[in-house]
């Protein structure tokens, strides 16, 4: 059966000779995996591969079988909203790919979410349209992601208790609370002052908070890269 959804890619691997499996974050059925045929191949007219670029914001029209079904099929697909600056600047990129693999690594309902699809899709729009002021961004986005995953936090003190009670050595400082606090419940675009050290600290504490609940998210690769291009 057919099916219209909006839709967030998130990655692909190669499938075959000239096909890809495609994991998408979809607004009606959660995140989902499409097969889809002919996007390597040198015959190609078009450039559909760039389609699945990560965060790429899409229109599908999908066959969606029933949840047995491990994979689907797109039907028609395009861009929705082209991006202006996203994959074109650096630290733009790389919060996104940081931003990409914490979401391939804990999402995982296959059901309609609409608050937390838009929360993302909000998310996305913003890295691409600001113009300064967004190295905090993907602080801002762990704040409040973990609301959606189930173990958000009420106040900034509730990261301090969770991490003193599963013995991680550090808390956040005055400072770092203060922002925290503020990235809680506020929009994107809210400038809010930390500094490099401050920003890491914070960051590998909210990354602790997501390992301690979430037993799939491991190794996240592409903290170091983003660690480098926010000096």
């Amino acid at each position: 059966m057919l099916h219209k959804t909006r839709g967030i890619a998130l990655n692909y691997i190669r499938y075959r000779e000239s096909s890809i499996i495609a994991k998408i974050y979809t607004e009606a059925f959660g995140i989902q995996s499409y097969i889809v045929n002919g996007v390597r191949s040198s015959r190609s007219k078009s450039n559909r591969i760039a389609l699945f670029q990560p965060l790429t914001l899409l229109d599908l029209v999908v066959y969606h079988k029933n949840k047995s079904d491990a994979l689907h099929r797109i039907s028609e697909i395009k861009c929705r909203i082209p991006f202006h600056s996203l994959p074109f600047e650096v630290v733009k990129s790389s919060l996104s790919l940081f931003l990409t693999e914490i979401l391939i690594k804990s999402l995982r309902e296959e059901e309609e979410n609409i608050p937390l699809f838009e929360f993302l899709e909000d998310a996305v729009l913003y890295l691409d349209n600001a113009g300064e002021h967004y190295e905090n961004f993907h602080i801002h986005v762990l704040a409040q992601l973990a609301f959606f995953l189930g173990f958000g936090m009420e106040t900034a003190d509730d990261l301090t208790n969770e991490l003193r009670e599963n013995h991680y050595p550090a808390s956040p400082d005055p400072t770092q609370k203060a922002a925290l606090q503020i990235w809680l419940s506020a929009p994107f675009g809210i400038v809010v002052p930390l500094d490099k050290k401050r920003r890491i600290s914070l960051l590998n504490m909210l990354v602790f908070l997501y390992k301690i609940h979430l037993d799939s998210l491991g190794e996240i690769k592409s903290l170091e890269v983003l660690h480098e291009v926010l000096n």
